[in-house]
């Protein structure tokens, strides 16, 4: 019996496990792929305290290596379930085996939406990027596109402009879906908006070089000189464990959590992008040390 399962071995299940170990609890960590989910696809970060610049791989390694003096990791372990017992307790059905658990902590995490275009995947870390806070400043003076026209694009828009980076929004339909207020600031900040457009190709050798624009209004394409593409068309909760065990999720399918990581399950928490919150990796080891931090004030 574990004190603790944690599903997913990002940041945030990482630094819970960190805590949770140190606390005395038996900690369990269960991930459907490898260790470090989506920071393993940054290139370069600039923003994590302690590190003036590390890859998404070395932080990653550098978290790894200290929760595995605490907890047991186990890499490429599809969860199936999780089940409630008479006794408070959880059994989690793993591949071929069942684990009992006292209390479990989702860290499932997002999946980013992206575009089905030629070159996407290619370029991907190359001058494709999912975060503009993350990646804004290798953009500086360079020209960009956005690709969107919800809130989370227009906010990236207005970010890399103030940073200093060239952007102009790209959108398929004749009229943003953003606040009114965003598409003010938008035009006060004079950030182009390509309109009725959608990217279908992307060209380059070592990086981003090109974008083939597709006009579904005029039915034409045209090729134009680019240095990155920002995709913000919005995020896919991992939420289907939680919603087979009745946890609660917000209207985007994100879990609601309280201030202590609590969801409307007892025993069940949810930490890091999967409670909808600023997807930066700070926020996400912040809520992991809370969630931990609780678990075991209940336990003593």
């Amino acid at each position: 019996m574990y004190d603790i399962a944690i599903i997913g071995a990002g940041p945030a299940g990482l630094t819970a496990g960190i805590y949770a170990g140190r606390g005395g609890l038996k900690t369990l960590i269960l991930d459907t792929a490898q260790i470090g989910g989506t920071v393993n696809n940054a290139p370069l970060i600039e923003n994590y305290p302690g590190f003036v610049e590390i890859t998404g791989q070395e932080l990653t390694e550098k978290i790894s290596q200290q929760a595995k003096k605490y907890s047991e990791i186990r890499e490429f372990t599809e969860v199936d379930r999780i089940i409630p017992s008479d006794d408070s307790t959880f059994k989690i059905e793993a591949e071929d085996e069942t684990i009992d658990a006292k209390n479990i902590i989702l860290a499932t995490g997002t999946t980013v939406k992206t575009l089905d275009a030629k070159g996407i995947e290619e370029f991907r870390g190359r001058g494709i990027s999912y975060c503009a806070v993350c990646d804004g400043n290798f953009f500086v003076n360079r020209n960009v596109l956005i690709v969107g026209g919800g809130n989370s694009a227009a906010v990236e828009a207005l970010y890399l402009n103030k940073i200093g980076v060239k952007c102009s929004l790209v959108h398929r339909r004749n009229k943003l879906r953003c606040d009114a207020k965003l598409q003010e600031d938008l035009a006060k900040n004079d950030i182009p908006i390509i309109w009725n457009s959608e990217i279908v190709e992307v060209k380059g050798n070592a990086k981003v070089e090109k974008a083939v624009l597709y006009d579904n209004k005029k039915d034409t394409q045209t090729e134009v000189d680019v240095d990155g593409i920002f995709i913000s068309i919005g995020h896919l909760p991992n939420n289907k464990l939680a919603l087979d065990c009745d946890v609660e999720c917000d209207d985007s399918g994100y879990i609601i959590v309280d201030k202590y990581m609590k969801t409307n399950k007892e025993g069940i928490y949810a930490v890091g992008d999967i409670t909808g919150c600023i997807k930066q990796i700070t926020v996400a080891t912040g809520q992991g040390a809370i969630a931990a931090s609780d678990i075991q004030s209940k336990l003593i």
